[in-house]
């Protein structure tokens, strides 16, 4: 009789376990599973590192590495029985920050607090060290330019949460930060991350390439040379623009004074100006060469025509142009051999008001380049209506309107290009974690500015300014 109980309390005690089993893993399996999942399996929100800015051979211009930042749970140091003050003072002798901001955010009742971001590895030794209860150390991506100030005004600088603040950094920012992505990932009882097969390949993270067309070892000459121009003649500023004329790549554009984008807040605003495509100037007899290559592709002057420089000092209404030396007559390119800004006003005045503005306008200036650098002013070149008298005859020779450094580039850029207007070319190209390119710019010819034949007589005249007699 016992047995058969025995027996029967069995087979019923099994039969619930089938039946509860049968339950919870056909009936309400889905859902549980569900529940479960939910318990250690979450979206995180990726943030991507930043992307790599590369010149034009592959060399690393701007990076993003992985530092130590240190956080810490007010609540947690409390339960481990470490006073904030105490903390706070141990914290603040290896890290060298303000004690009473870190005793402050220590005694609040918050979860999470800053203590310093982005430390140095020899700091972030020293914290562990110290293992103070509730204190932690996370990384975060920090932006790194390796070559200090090289090329820095070209590629300007990132905030410490890594957006782009000037230069290419900013105007490349929706390229170079990514875009914020869920993933899954395993979480513990605490809520750290245990596993997320998207963190094994970091490409998937990551913002776009952009590589340059800035050569690095060009860059590093002009910069070198420039610095030493300008305390060879006492200059307070100056900039470097080198172009290939033939694609319009830009292969280097230094500034002087210049800064470590590294320590951006070090450098007073002057210093990070990136004065070759932001600061304006008169050219002066610079856009001589212009002057002529637009009368002569007007038909309005020869090549060996003569004019009358009037002995160095020509009147126009109450105003007096002089030449540095007293010429008679000199021809079209002793014009420009020596400089002559009576021999410059008479070829503009050839042209009349409204050629000599179409001339410049077409050789570029008065307007931007289309750089992707913040800041770019497209200089001063008033309409031709807006001339007096006086104004028709120094603009000819480079007085009476502002130019930038990149546009000069440009400009004479055509003469050596055999008369075509090239595209200004910084960013090549922009490529994925993968190496994939999404974007690519092409040499682009904006517009023929003079005949082939025109250019050649042009370029044939610049090379008399460097000889005997000339002001090169």
């Amino acid at each position: 009789m016992r047995v058969g109980f025995l027996a029967v309390l069995l087979l019923t005690g099994a039969g619930v376990v089938i039946r509860r089993a049968f339950e919870l893993t056909v009936e309400r399996g889905d859902t549980l599973r569900e529940m479960a999942e939910e318990q250690y399996l979450r979206d995180i929100r990726l943030s991507p590192k930043r992307g790599t800015i590369y010149d034009r051979h592959g060399a690393e211009l701007a990076v993003s590495v992985e530092v130590d930042s240190v956080w810490a749970n007010p609540r947690e140091l409390r339960a481990g029985g470490m006073d904030p003050v105490t903390a706070a003072a141990r914290l603040a002798t290896v890290l060298r920050i303000n004690q009473e901001r870190i005793i402050t955010r220590l005694s609040s009742d918050r979860y999470f607090v800053w203590i310093e971001r982005r430390i140095t590895p020899q700091q972030a030794a020293a914290v562990r060290s110290l293992e103070v209860p509730g204190v932690h150390m996370d990384q975060e991506a920090r932006r790194y330019y390796p070559n200090r100030q090289l090329a820095a005004h070209l590629l300007g600088f990132a905030n410490i949460d890594g957006v782009g603040i000037e230069g290419l950094e900013l105007s490349q920012e929706e390229h170079l930060r990514g875009s914020v992505r869920a993933v899954p990932a395993i979480r513990d009882r605490r809520g750290r991350v245990v596993f997320s097969e998207q963190l094994l390949d970091d490409r998937a993270a990551r913002g776009d390439d952009v590589h340059l067309t800035i050569d690095k070892s060009i860059q590093h000459i002009a910069e070198r040379e420039l610095e030493l121009a300008a305390r060879t003649f006492e200059a307070r500023a100056g900039s470097v623009v080198v172009m290939d004329p033939h694609t319009g790549e830009i292969l280097a554009v230094a500034n002087y004074p210049t800064f470590n984008p590294n320590q951006p807040g070090r450098a007073d605003p002057a210093s990070r100006r990136n004065r070759a495509v932001t600061d304006r100037f008169e050219p002066g007899s610079t856009v001589k060469p212009f002057t002529v290559a637009g009368a002569l592709a007007a038909g309005t002057v020869r090549s060996d025509q003569l004019f009358d420089c009037e002995g160095g000092a020509m009147q126009i209404a109450e105003y007096t142009i002089h030449d540095s030396h007293r010429f008679d007559e000199l021809s079209t390119a002793q014009i420009i051999a020596f400089s002559s800004n009576i021999g410059a006003a008479k070829i503009g005045a050839t042209m009349g008001r409204r050629g000599l503005f179409r001339t410049f306008r077409r050789f570029g200036f008065g307007e931007v380049t289309g750089l992707p650098l913040p800041g770019e002013t497209g200089g001063i070149l008033r309409h031709h209506r807006r001339w007096y008298e006086m104004d028709a005859a120094t603009i000819a020779f480079g007085q009476g309107v502002s130019v930038t450094n990149i546009q000069m580039a440009s400009a004479m850029s055509v003469i050596a290009n055999g008369g075509l207007l090239m595209r200004p070319v910084l960013v090549r190209r922009v490529s994925d974690g993968l190496g994939e390119t999404v974007d690519e710019t092409m040499p682009t010819t904006r517009r023929r500015v003079i005949p082939r034949d025109t250019a050649r007589i042009v370029g044939d005249m610049l090379t008399a300014v460097t000889g005997p007699g000339g002001t090169g």
